[in-house]
């Protein structure tokens, strides 16, 4: 155990690694890697036939279990609770104490049951998303198959049989144990679909392809050896005798010894960069920017509403509750419900669409990206090898080509590659090759790595065929001859360079390439061996690729229409990503390669990043580096990826997207999850988002600027009248009813316009709108109050009712109408028309306004009946502030943009 202890004493046992935990892995697996098997075996204090149970009970109470610690997920409770910290919510709760306090039950109970519903559905929608993100974890299979010595004594044979123990009369025993309870020193089997369950030393491995992309970016497997590694200047990744926690096997066999589990593998230093609080998106910042506004507005308005009714009117505790009924009145206490219901209706849409939205902000971070990064691998690509070519030595495609890989890849008996079975199910759609399963096998010379080739020899169609397929150079230096249109053409080593030109084409353009050639052999009986494949037959070429998605070029395409630029963070190489984004439509004029970023400051590299669209060979740390260079330039970056080397990018950007195929760590990190590979959704994501922010802003808009005229008009009134301008429970009854009049907004249309670019907070904006905008409606009040006042005489405190009543109720209509003024840059009615819902619900509270006074509720509200006159002089007024709104409006939004 001397070398197990030491080689993760750097770590606490059971506990996470620390940040510098990646340096650290790195050094560890360059030790594993570069000893041979049998040392790395006894460093690792372990055999071929495994550790005894006991030596796996000490290890793991020593190193804890293998298994990587997630991002912590709060309890139901915790999390409900922990929507109350919204400082807009908080307020509203201390209003509400105080209005229960000074005996105004129902106002508090209003507003408590506003706060109460923002908090649940906000909780509903994200516990629901939350719980069907958890339902697609599917990272690792839940087994491994380990070598252990002895089975455990004392346990009931029910328990065994549930482990699927394997006894042997001796030697050790094959068994099928959960993940989590590996150890250091384990000896693993692996084969063709198994995840890797930790990082591992190769033992013995056979025709060996691992997926990698999850860590790499990079899409074709990658072979790995049991044979003792050069590390020198080598990053772990690139150990052709390590394999990672989190890959998988896609052919082969092998037998591996656990160096590394849990926390302390290479992946774990991943995800404790994932780790940790979460930035403040885009959204978070506008709402409390917005939220901060309007609290320092209340602070000052309300102290100056109470001193001044204190002083003119000689009644402080009516003036106290006169200023609280205004604090409440200004406070946009329907902000946290209408941006809940504006998400939740959002991420409704987005669920037909076969898409889990995680966190509700991110839908309006969707709307407001300008830039989407993107991983490569999986996300524009397929994750799929296919066989794109068959050409002949000058690159013309020749039939002749596919059927020789057809016959070698369909007779070879050992386990197929990533790449045999792209063959074969290029070639299964074709009727005339499936014949070749008519061909007899007759012997097969196995692939090896010294060789990188492999051979099978076949009989029929009265022919005796050797066809070998394997790296260019390899193939080439085992033919005398090209075949080409049918004829033969013999082959010399300066051929060779101007053979080279064509498959070099072929690698630029990221085609991994194969070559093929074959001989006719004698059909005497005889056994095949390497010396044989000697005198060979070039005939060409068969290119493989991780082809883009075919939504891809679309969705790119209709982004950039819509103001979203697209740019590629990937781990693979430049070569291959060049291809890439050439079939996908993106311009490529230079690519940054994680080098040269990393000699970058980041004022350099936030230089780079506004105008490069391309970076490739990153790391996952610089895929997050080059997310927050861009948000130095203030943009709102969205990021899509599906692997483990996505996370930190995922949880750096405003808005993480994934796909349901993607690894744990993906999903846990992404704010928005894809059930269906099309891209496009990702359009029309876009458009959700930008609809969701538009009609949270137009509750913005109205509260802010109606709360801001109505304090001009409340101040003026204040300090002039002999009386208060209207009592606290009328602002109460009047913020209540203007504020249902708003809860339609959610469903409410967006004009065309708003959602053709990115929308995004701009608080200085708003309040300039707000300054702009607000005051108009205090010319009209003030018009109401002379004519209160003077026409109908209501100029005592015997005549405040009917003054409080004529204003209560030009108020209410006032504040209503002015909706459908500012829910669209058009002309409203005309151009633009609200929804059904919000048409109805305005004239519901139009109506109520107007009933009021005359119902069996106005004495117990302070209302008097409005003289019929009254509504002669309120109709123009009405009129003329619509109007008036109109034409401020447009050119506000002519002037500074601000629709």
């Amino acid at each position: 155990m001397d070398y197990i202890n030491q080689l993760l004493s750097r770590f606490n046992p059971g506990q996470s690694p620390t940040p510098s935990s990646n340096h650290r892995v790195q050094s560890l697996l360059s030790e594993v890697a570069s000893s041979d098997g049998d040392i790395a075996l006894r460093r690792l204090n372990s055999s071929m036939e495994g550790l005894l149970d006991r030596e796996v009970e000490e290890r793991l109470a020593q190193y804890g279990p293998n298994a990587i610690i997630h991002e912590k997920h709060q309890g139901p409770l915790k999390q409900l609770l922990s929507y109350f910290k919204n400082p807009l919510n908080i307020l509203l709760l201390i209003l509400a104490a105080i209005s229960f306090y000074l005996g105004d039950k129902e106002a508090s109970l209003i507003i408590v049951i506003m706060v109460a519903v923002s908090i649940v559905l906000t909780f509903v929608q994200e516990y629901r998303s939350s719980n069907a993100a958890e339902r697609l974890r599917a990272m690792v299979s839940t087994t491994a198959t380990v070598l252990r010595k002895d089975r455990r004594s004392g346990v009931p044979d029910e328990v065994n049989r549930y482990f699927n123990i394997h006894l042997s009369p001796s030697g050790p025993q094959r068994r099928e144990v959960p993940l989590d309870t590996l150890v250091p020193g384990d000896i693993i089997q692996l084969s063709a679909g198994d995840m890797i369950p930790a990082d591992v030393r190769l033992l013995t491995a056979k025709d060996l392809f691992v997926n990698q992309s999850s860590l790499t970016g990079e899409a074709l497997p990658v072979e790995k050896f049991a044979s003792t590694e050069q590390v020198a200047g080598k990053d772990p990744l690139q150990f052709n005798n390590i394999c990672f926690m989190g890959t998988n096997v896609v052919s082969g066999t092998a037998t591996a010894v656990i160096a590394l589990t849990g926390s302390h593998t290479y992946f774990g230093s991943l995800a404790q960069m994932v780790g940790g609080v979460r930035q403040l998106t885009s959204f978070d910042r506008g709402i409390n920017q917005f939220t901060w506004l309007m609290i320092r507005f209340i602070m000052i308005m309300t102290p100056l509403v109470f001193v001044i009714n204190g002083v003119t009117k000689g009644d402080w505790m009516e003036a106290f509750l006169f200023s609280v009924a205004v604090a409440v009145g200004l406070t946009p206490e329907m902000l946290p419900m209408i941006v809940t219901v504006n998400l939740g209706k959002g991420a409704l849409a987005m669920s037909r669409k076969k898409v889990i939205v995680k966190r509700l902000n991110s839908i309006q971070n969707f709307g407001a990206m300008d830039v989407l990064c993107t991983d490569k691998t999986g996300t524009l690509t397929q994750d799929k090898i296919i066989l794109e070519k068959h050409v002949d030595i000058y690159g013309q495609e020749n039939e002749d080509v596919l059927e020789y890989a057809y016959l070698n890849s369909f007779h070879q008996s050992g386990l197929k590659n990533l790449l045999d079975v792209a063959v074969l199910e290029y070639a299964s759609l074709n009727e005339q090759l499936r014949t070749g399963a008519n061909y007899r096998k007759v012997d097969e010379i196995p692939f090896d790595f010294q060789r990188r080739r492999m051979s099978v020899v076949v009989e029929g169609k009265g022919r005796h065929l050797l066809i070998c397929k394997g790296a260019v150079e390899e193939i080439f230096s085992c033919c005398s001859e090209a075949e080409v249109n049918g004829q033969r053409i013999p082959l010399g080593h300066e051929d060779l360079t101007k053979l080279l030109e064509v498959t070099r084409e072929l690698n630029e353009d990221g085609f991994r390439v194969i070559a093929i050639g074959y001989k006719e052999t004698p059909a005497t009986p005889q056994t095949y061996s390497v010396k044989d494949e000697a005198g060979l037959i070039l005939v060409g070429y068969i290119a493989f690729l991780d082809p883009p998605k075919d939504s891809a070029r679309e969705a790119i395409a209709a982004l950039n229409r819509h103001g979203v630029a697209v740019k590629i963070l990937t781990g693979d190489n430049d070569v291959v990503t060049r291809k890439v984004c050439r079939e996908v439509g993106l311009q490529v004029d230079r690519i940054v390669l994680g080098s040269d970023l990393e000699k970058m400051t980041d004022e350099e590299l936030a230089e780079a990043a506004e105008t490069v669209s391309v970076f490739a060979k990153l790391s996952p740390a610089q895929k997050a580096r080059v997310i927050k260079a861009l948000h130095m330039r203030d943009h709102v970056v969205g990021f899509m990826g599906d692997g483990i080397n996505d996370g930190p990018a995922l949880k750096a950007a405003d808005v993480g997207i994934s796909v349901d195929t993607a690894v744990d760590i993906a999903k846990e990190s992404a704010d928005i999850i894809l059930l269906e590979k099309s891209l496009m959704v990702l359009e029309e994501g876009v458009i959700e988002g930008r609809r969701v922010f538009g009609n949270i802003v137009k509750y913005i808009k109205m509260g802010a600027s109606s709360n801001f005229g109505n304090m001009f008009s409340v101040l003026g009134a204040s300090a002039w009248l002999p009386f208060l301008p209207m009592q606290a429970i009328q602002v109460l009854t009047n913020n209540l009813l203007y504020d249902f009049s708003q809860t339609a907004i959610p469903t409410d249309n967006v004009d065309d316009e708003y959602i053709a670019k990115p929308r995004r907070w701009d608080i200085a904006n708003i309040t300039r709108f707000m300054v702009m905008v607000g005051p108009i409606s205090s010319i009209f009040d003030y018009v109401t109050f002379a004519i209160m006042y003077y026409v109908f005489k209501a100029n005592t405190v015997a005549g405040a009712p009917l003054f409080q009543t004529g204003w209560f109720v030009e108020s209410l209509l006032s504040q209503t109408l002015i909706i459908h003024i500012i829910r669209t840059g058009r002309i409203p009615f005309l151009q633009s028309r609200a929804s059904l819902p919000m048409f109805i619900t305005s004239l519901l509270i139009c109506t109520v306004g107007v009933w009021l006074p005359y119902s069996p509720f106005a004495h117990a509200l302070g209302f008097t009946a409005l003289p019929i006159a009254y509504w002669g002089y309120i109709i123009p007024i009405l009129l003329g502030y619509l109007i008036l709104a109109h034409l401020m409006k447009t050119w506000v939004i002519r002037r500074y943009g601000l629709n």
